[in-house]
Order: structure tokens, then C-alpha cells, then sequence
């Protein structure tokens, strides 16, 4: 097997990457790039949940110009859910690929119905071209990406309108695009929050300081899943699947095979209750081992307010590991895949991401090497709930952070060192990972509630060689989602990804499989494992540069 898991459990054994360490470091650039989103929730005092919980953005080439753009979710009127106006619209810009992004929301066709919350893309009908889902309170949306920068809405034809026959159209908080049964078709896994009607919406806290609620206050929902037909259409599988049999109260989505069995698994970080790590069982169906794989809780088995997930190998041991983002006072977590009967361990209090995040609340987050090290880094778009400063004494905006990756065995914030723009306190919420101006470094695109867009773009100094991964698939999916790669580096030492753009918390992200590395100044052999089994091998792999890779064998779609 080319992805052999017999590796060092630290890679602190390795020789050194023989580089000083990098401070990463980024400016905020959103006006200068001509992003002017601005996020509006319609809060007015009445504490709807559904004001807490918008933010999400998609980074993703809809053009093929190979420049990475942008889609933002917007809210709506509340109690109406209705977007009223254009300060409502979701909106997408495209990359003028000179630094600059141009608003093309009304000739696109894309701004949206309804009060909505996230947004996942993908190319789910093989045509080449990334197209567009809005997930949302009241109404979710499929759009097709017809080429030259139209989309039409396809919802209806696609069967994806989010309608349970039994619930009525619930609460769909988050996305994510992936082909669990490997026939070459994207699939959609939808997650779903809690049972809301802002005509019963509960009162609480006191009568003369009202507050939102907590999640116990409303029933929760399970989860969906839709089998991509072939055809344009969609069939709801998620009871003969297994998935409808759990309700939580859903948030962030990520997928990874987190048993190298060579089908993909998806966790799902719920809203205090326990998260749920779906098992994909190769013959259509789901089993929820949270609990027995170590995931569902905290160590010390409380349940924490999980919003934001990646399922990325933080330890370059070739198992993919979990970070989740909580809320003030859980401390995030951290689980590190142990690579043996299914098992996970909470790694969140030896590697110091616990006590460093336990007076922060956290919604999304990515899992990426801001400094090109070889060792991935986390990134947290931070703010507490709104109005809750009366309650800790001090604002609910926050900066986001930045927690370094120190040789896989412990990550060290260097959020001050991060640069002046980094510090600014704001209601970040959704957060989207690209290289979006193409100089081998991630930037980072964040929305802030009631508040402007930020772009965080990378301006780390001195950070190490890079190589980026752009797969084409013929029998499997055409953007490869679900593929694993591995580079070998000429000192025999191996760094692993996989291709996914569910990250984080209600948001999306390109589609590349990236790898920082370090001083390394060619890449000794590449691998990839194709969904459904199939590998690939190349030599000789140049550095600081995108490559492209198409599967081959078999017909294209």
C-alpha cells in the first residue's frame, strides 16, 4: 500500500527542516482589494438565534482562470427572512487576479434567497466548471455554474430544497461536498442546527435583560445526506444511510478517511451535545462511533459548544487528526488519530491549544502552513457571542489567532507577532483558505458580524519552499475531493493531504491539496490515491509552484 502508516508517532525524531523559525504574519487588505461585503444579521433586540449563528464564505475558481474568488452568505429581515434589499444579497466577487476582486453578484445571478447561513462549492456535475450551494434557515440553493460567469438556480430540478417530508425545511447551518460511495459523483451531507420558528422563539435570561437562549432551549435535528444521481439529481438517502437515525445540534462539517480503509468519513461538531464521527461503511451506510473513537466529548466528558472542524494530520504521521472550536470556557480541542482500532486521544492539553483557547469562543478555522515549514498551523476566526460583554465583563470582539505548529508536538500562539492589522478585535465569524494572489502563501478571507470583510493576506517572511497539488479526476470525481497525496522529500521524509473544501465552520475553501517544506528544494517523489483506489506516482517534482495532476485511466465525464 503506498500510503504505508508504518511511520514515527512524533515526527520530532525526524531531522531537522534546518530552517529558523518563520513569525507568520499578515495584513488586512479587504478595501485596498475592493472587497466591501459587508455581513448583516437584522438583529433588533429580540434575540432570534438564528442572529448568532451567519458568517459563511466559499474561496473557489469559478472561472478556471486559476485565480481563487469569493461567495459570501447574508442574512435576511427577521422575523420575515426575506432579503429585502441588497444590503441582504449574498455576493460573489471575482479575482482580477492583479490583487484586486470585482463584484459580479447581478450578472452571476447569484444573490441569493431566504436568511442564509453557509455556502459549500464543488464541481458536482464533472462539467469542469465549481458551482455553488447556499445552505440556509428557510431556504437552501443549488446553483449550477452555466460558464461565462452565469449560475442558474437548479435547486428545484436537483431535489435539494433541504424539505424533510415529516419536519418541513429545516435549519441547515453548514455543507460539504463528497463522494462516500467512490463512483466517481459528488454527494452532499448537509448540517442541520436546531427546531426554530422566530414565531416561538423562547424568552430568556431576565425580564429586564433579555439574552439568547441556549441550545437546550430548542430540539434538535438530524443531519442529511443526498446521493448525487448522475443526472442533475438527487436522492435524500439519509435514513437508509443511517445518517437521519442521530439528532444533535449540527454545525461545522469536515471529511477525511480517518481509517485508510479508502472511503471517506465525516465528523460533524454539534452545539453541546455530543459530535458525531460518521464511520463510512463502503456499502452506503453510515455507523456513529463518536463516542467509541474518543470524539464525541472532552476528555473530561462534558460535551463543549463545537462550532468550527478540520480533519487534517496536524503530526505528518499520515493519519488525519481533528481540531474543533468551542466556546468561552470549553477550551478548543484537539484529537490526534492514534492510527489503531478507530481511536483517537485528546491532544488538546499536552500540545497547549486548551489553556491557549479557554477564554475564547471560536467559529470558523482552518488547518494550513501560514509559514511553509512542513508542519500545519491553526488558524481561529474569534469573537464571542454578541451582547455577551454585560456578562464577562468585557467585549465581545475579539482578534482572531494564530497557533503555530512547533515540530508536531505542541502549537505556540503567535498571535501578537502577527502584524498591527491582526490585532483589531471584531465578530469574526466565517473564515475561507486560499493562495489568493498565487505567492505559495495562505491567505485568509474572514467575515465579521454587522461589520466589513476582512482579507488577511500573508505576508510571512522567510518561510520555506512550497508545492501545491491540483487534481483532475477521469474515473473519480473531476476535482479529485476525497484523493490522498503524499510527497516524499529527498532526506526520506514524507508530509500527507488530502483534497477537501469543507473546512472550518459554514464555509468552503480551494480545493488544492497545498504542502509547506521547509528548506526542501524538490520534492524526491508524489503520490496520490485516487477515491476508489486507484495510484499514481511522479519523480523529480520542482518546487514554489502549482502542479497539476490528472488521473490516469478511464474515460472522462
Amino acid at each position: 500500500m503506498p500510503f504505508a502508516r508504518k511511520v514515527s508517532i512524533f515526527a520530532g525524531v525526524w531531522a531537522s527542516l534546518a530552517m529558523a523559525p518563520a513569525q507568520i504574519r499578515f495584513e488586512e487588505i479587504a478595501r485596498k482589494a475592493g472587497l466591501d461585503f459587508r455581513l448583516k444579521n437584522a438583529a433588533a433586540g429580540r434575540f432570534h438565534q438564528v442572529e448568532l449563528m451567519l458568517g459563511g464564505v466559499a474561496a473557489f475558481d469559478f472561472n478556471n482562470d486559476g485565480c481563487m474568488d469569493l461567495y459570501f452568505t447574508n442574512g435576511a429581515t427577521l422575523p420575515g427572512l426575506r432579503k429585502a434589499g441588497p444590503e441582504f444579497y449574498n455576493r460573489l466577487y471575482r479575482n482580477n487576479c492583479d490583487g484586486t476582486f470585482t463584484d459580479v453578484t447581478a450578472t452571476a445571478g447569484v444573490a441569493g434567497e431566504g436568511y442564509s447561513m453557509a455556502v459549500a462549492t464543488a464541481d458536482f456535475d464533472n462539467d469542469g466548471l465549481c458551482d455553488i450551494f447556499v445552505a440556509g434557515v428557510n431556504r437552501n440553493i443549488l446553483y449550477r455554474n452555466l460558464g461565462e460567469g452565469r449560475f442558474q438556480d437548479v435547486t428545484a430540478k436537483a431535489g435539494l430544497s433541504g424539505v424533510d417530508a415529516r419536519r418541513g425545511k429545516m435549519w441547515s447551518i453548514s455543507a460539504g461536498w463528497f463522494d462516500y460511495d467512490n463512483d466517481g459523483w459528488l454527494d452532499l451531507f448537509v448540517s442541520n442546527y436546531v427546531e426554530w420558528d422566530p414565531a416561538k422563539e423562547p424568552a430568556c435570561g431576565p425580564s429586564d435583560g433579555p439574552f439568547y437562549c441556549h441550545p437546550n432551549a430548542y430540539r434538535g435535528l438530524p443531519n442529511q445526506l443526498f446521493h448525487n444521481n448522475r443526472d442533475g439529481t438527487f436522492t435524500d438517502v439519509s435514513g437508509i444511510s443511517g445518517i437521519a437515525r442521530h439528532v444533535g445540534k449540527g454545525m461545522g462539517v469536515a471529511f477525511a478517511d480517518f481509517d485508510g480503509d479508502g472511503f471517506t468519513d465525516v465528523f460533524v461538531a454539534n452545539d453541546s451535545v455530543r459530535s458525531f464521527l460518521f464511520r463510512n461503511q463502503g456499502n452506503g451506510t453510515f455507523q456513529e462511533i463518536g463516542l467509541e473513537a474518543g470524539v464525541a466529548l472532552r476528555e473530561d466528558g462534558n460535551a463543549i459548544a463545537g462550532m468550527g472542524a478540520d480533519f487534517r494530520d496536524f503530526d505528518n504521521d499520515g493519519l488525519p487528526d481533528l481540531v474543533v472550536s468551542g466556546m468561552i470556557n470549553d477550551g478548543f480541542l484537539l484529537f490526534r488519530n492514534l492510527g489503531k482500532r478507530s481511536l483517537f486521544e485528546d491532544y488538546a492539553q499536552r500540545s497547549g491549544l486548551r489553556m491557549g483557547t479557554r477564554q475564547l469562543t471560536g467559529w470558523s478555522l482552518g488547518m494550513y502552513d501560514f509559514d511553509n515549514d512542513g508542519w500545519r498551523d491553526l488558524f481561529f476566526a474569534l469573537s464571542h457571542f454578541p451582547a455577551l460583554d454585560r456578562f464577562i465583563g468585557r467585549s465581545s470582539a475579539l482578534a482572531n489567532g494564530v497557533f503555530r505548529n512547533v515540530d508536531g508536538r505542541r502549537f505556540e500562539d503567535v498571535s501578537a507577532g502577527a502584524g498591527a492589522d491582526f490585532q483589531k478585535a471584531a465578530m469574526h465569524h466565517g473564515a475561507a483558505f486560499g493562495d489568493f494572489d498565487g505567492d505559495g502563501r495562505i491567505d485568509a478571507v474572514v467575515t465579521t458580524l454587522e461589520g466589513p470583510v476582512k482579507y488577511f493576506h500573508n505576508i510571512t517572511p522567510d518561510g520555506g519552499h512550497w508545492l501545491a497539488v491540483k487534481l483532475r479526476g477521469k474515473k473519480s470525481n473531476r476535482q479529485g475531493l476525497g484523493a490522498l497525496v503524499r510527497v516524499t522529500l529527498p532526506d526520506g521524509r514524507s508530509l500527507y493531504g488530502h483534497a477537501t473544501t469543507s473546512v472550518g465552520y459554514a464555509s468552503s475553501s480551494e480545493p488544492l491539496v497545498r504542502f509547506g517544506l521547509g528548506s526542501a528544494k524538490t520534492v524526491k517523489r508524489l503520490e496520490v490515491r485516487w477515491p476508489g483506489g486507484g495510484t499514481q506516482e511522479i519523480t523529480g517534482v520542482p518546487v514554489d509552484r502549482i502542479i497539476e495532476i490528472e488521473e490516469a485511466g478511464g474515460p472522462p465525464k
